[in-house]
């Protein structure tokens, strides 16, 4: 089946159910494959020919599950943008792709219109408001256009979308599914989770361009409803879920950690929700109890990436903090793959590791990248010889089979000739009851090469010194571990839109200013 059958069926069968909730808005499903349809036949109006790059670049909006329907109706490729890049990552992430047509929201477009012209591939712009308000370019567009379906033929295997990774080791690379390959995402992150019911309602918090547009198209094709927030707001979500008895919803350590804070928590009715899935950073165990408390043992934990979309989820049966020691480890791993899914580790050379070695993490996945969009070097690094993804994260496997990333392979920190991994250092400052983020990166060092520092945030008015911290690290990890030096920060540190810590940013500051050094010598 493709995804325009399963939007016809949807259109078809699920008419008059509720497919889009956005603020007093709705859209029914008769609507979402009407207005589809239009899409698809506006593009096609202004010459965008099936195989197409469209970009897009806006919030979530009432509009956004009809952008992603319409431009797989037309056989078009859909390479969503992120709102947090300034106008020069937009310029190159058009060009990386020779996007020919794109759709932005108008509080975007006011900054990157003067600029337009260095994207030259791009020939049609359709720009769109908030949702409220009206603006000529896309509205006119689809009322002009006919909402007859074109029947677009689309090969499984031609590309469906290009994303773009997080550009947190560098510039952000155009990542290629095919049409079959996001389908088996979507099927493989349902085969994870509870089966969808059409009465399903998923609160959808975080960006739509990101993690959080990954479960629509398993949504469309049960007759489920999207209710979408602009931008994630803690005391919306928790009036959301219960005024629109959500079912479920996918967030991100610091959403959990703000909503389990936040002051109308105990007076909300949250009995609706049956999943709640997390990811993309990692959750501190307090956070996790507090959830837990607040929810119940409904949280699902995915591993995934852009490249490989999933590898492994840790379901509510293996959330045991009360549990023996074996399985309480299970709460510090990413799961075990999931069903159709396999995860091997191996060495620099390729060669398969042991249980419980530490090497990279290579997996095979139905949701597995095509391909480095234009870049067969990148492509051919990023595969072993037998077709397996290199997720270029460091991690093991342990006898019951659940996976454990240790780092990312570009962040190891090699201090003396000593192998560290930052988010080991990171788990144990996250246990101080002082510590709101933390990052630990390399920095320069003049006997060792380099040496772990941290930069931390702390709560609120809580304190602590950095030989505290120091002390609190070597007794949790080791006197050969511990942060040689502690930074503390009163600015949130940065952070991917999918809240991913970018500790190259932290990194550079320091490195930077060492090479001016050292070349200035």
């Amino acid at each position: 089946m493709s995804f325009a059958d399963i939007l016809r069926k949807a259109g078809t069968f699920y008419a008059a159910r509720t497919a889009v909730v956005y603020g007093d808005r709705r859209l029914t499903y008769a609507e979402l494959y009407e207005r589809s349809c239009r899409l698809a036949n506006a593009l096609a109006d202004h010459g965008v020919r099936p195989g197409d790059r469209v970009a897009t670049l806006a919030d979530n909006l009432l509009t956004s599950c009809e952008e992603m329907a319409g431009l797989a109706l037309g056989g078009f490729v859909r390479s969503p943008m992120y709102t947090q890049n300034p106008v020069g990552v937009h310029l190159y992430m058009l060009d990386v792709v020779g996007a020919r047509a794109l759709i932005v929201q108008d509080r975007y477009w006011k900054e990157l219109a003067p600029h337009i012209h260095e994207a030259p591939t791009v020939r049609t712009v359709l720009v769109h408001g908030d949702g409220q308000s009206r603006t000529p370019e896309y509205d006119r567009s689809i009322e002009q256009a006919s909402s007859k379906d074109r029947y677009v033929a689309v090969s499984p295997d031609d590309p469906h979308i290009i994303r773009f990774s997080a550009g947190t080791t560098g510039r952000p690379k155009g990542i290629c599914h095919t049409a079959a390959g996001w389908l088996a995402m979507g099927n493989e992150h349902s085969l994870g989770f509870p089966p969808l019911q059409a009465q399903d309602r998923q609160l959808i918090a975080g960006p739509m361009s990101h993690a959080s547009g990954f479960l629509v198209w398993p949504m469309i094709a049960g007759g489920a409803c999207h209710v979408i927030m602009p931008r994630f707001d803690p005391a919306r979500f928790l009036e959301l879920v219960e005024s629109q008895r959500c079912t479920r919803a996918l967030l991100i350590p610091t959403m959990i950690r703000m909503i389990v804070d936040h002051p109308d928590i105990a007076s909300r009715d949250l009995s609706s929700l049956v999943a709640i899935y997390y990811g993309a950073a990692p959750i501190a165990e307090k956070t996790l109890q507090d959830a837990r408390a607040v929810w119940g043992n409904i949280m699902y934990q995915v591993y995934a990436q852009s490249e490989c979309l999933p590898i492994s989820v840790l379901s509510p049966a293996y959330h045991r903090p009360e549990g023996t020691d074996r399985e309480r480890a299970w709460l510090r791993s990413a799961g075990r793959p999931f069903p159709n899914v396999c995860v091997r580790i191996v060495d620099d050379d390729g060669e398969e590791l042991a249980v419980g070695e530490m090497g990279e993490i290579v997996a095979l996945s139905p949701g597995g990248m095509k391909e480095i969009w234009d870049d067969p070097e990148a492509t051919s690094k990023r595969f072993t010889a037998d077709g397996w993804v290199r997720t270029r994260d460091i991690g093991y496997l342990d006898d019951d089979g659940f996976v454990y990333v240790a780092d990312r392979k570009e962040d190891m920190i090699i201090s003396g000739g000593f192998n560290i991994w930052p988010a080991e250092i990171e788990n144990a400052l996250y246990s101080h009851p002082a510590i709101q983020e933390a990052c630990v990166v390399g920095v320069p060092h003049p006997k060792w090469g380099e040496t772990p520092k941290a930069v931390v945030v702390l709560k609120g008015r809580a304190t602590a010194t950095e030989s505290e911290l120091i002390d609190w690290c070597r007794d949790r990890v080791g006197s050969a571990k511990k942060p040689t030096s502690v930074e503390f920060s009163d600015e949130p540190l940065p952070k991917s839109p999918v809240g991913k810590m970018v500790r190259r940013a932290v990194r550079d500051r320091y490195w930077k200013s060492h090479r001016h050094a050292v070349h200035g010598a």
